[in-house]
């Protein structure tokens, strides 16, 4: 049973079949290709096989986990950011802020973050200076670092370090995502009946439409191929055009 009304049960079913789809995706067939489409560092692997005493199978298979997980925590970041496209006064910018809200006689500009704790310093500072320069140009507007996962429930100005000064504003906040729900929908407990939603929608898509895609991962046989030892091969995968590491081949 559908039990939303800030959103229409299609729009909320076409959301998660768009999410799922990501989601599924990133469980096809890893090939070495894309396990090294970023340059896999055979170092780290070694350290890590030596410091938990792992098989070179056992910490590729980590890796491969790591960067699966990865890519489903970009799907999850979608699914926070873009649902409110299908909501009331909400727009999701193709490029820029990640939502816009409009409100009457003001807007709400907003950067979403899956966690409280991802952005570094330097990031920290840039959101908060591009944050500034919107309210200079527009005092009435509020911007917004919108968190789905804080420390806890709130709606509080954000207090940044910026060059070692601390600033604060009372129009830039730091707003978990339970307060944002409720100021864009005006239900207080939004964000906690869209999760009471979430299991029952997501069973019955995976019902109707996916069955389980998970394939074979060819980087260990690939890497077999190249060298039988496996330090060498990822040696080689890494380091192949550097001086001496021919004489692995």
């Amino acid at each position: 049973m559908f039990s939303l009304s800030f959103i229409d049960e299609q729009s909320f079913k076409t959301h998660i079949q768009k999410t799922l789809e990501t989601y599924y995706k990133n469980q096809k067939s890893v090939t070495l290709k894309k396990f090294n489409a970023n340059v896999v560092d055979p170092i780290k692997l070694l350290f890590d096989k030596y410091i938990y005493q792992k098989s070179f199978e056992d910490i590729l298979n980590t890796e491969i986990y790591r960067q699966r997980d990865k890519s489903n925590t970009n799907a999850i970041g979608y699914f926070h950011q873009n649902i409110f496209r299908y909501f009331e006064n909400c727009i999701v910018p193709p490029q820029g802020w990640d939502i816009i809200v409009e409100k009457n006689g003001y807007q709400i500009f907003v950067e979403m973050k899956n966690k409280h704790n991802t952005m570094n310093s330097s990031s920290s500072q840039k959101t908060y200076i591009q944050m500034q320069n919107k309210i200079l140009q527009s005092p009435n507007d509020y911007c917004f670092l919108v968190e789905a996962i804080a420390p806890v429930s709130r709606n509080i100005p954000w207090v940044c370090s910026v060059n070692g000064q601390s600033c604060s504003n009372e129009h830039i906040r730091r707003v978990s995502i339970d307060k944002f729900y409720h100021i864009v929908t005006g239900i207080e407990d939004a964000f906690y009946q869209m999760c009471m939603q979430l299991p029952e929608t997501i069973a019955e898509l995976i019902t109707e439409t996916f069955s389980d895609v998970t394939q074979h991962d060819t980087v260990i046989e690939e890497l077999q191929d190249k060298n039988k030892d496996m330090l060498k091969a990822l040696y080689l995968l890494a380091f192949g055009t550097y001086n001496g590491f021919d004489q692995l081949k």
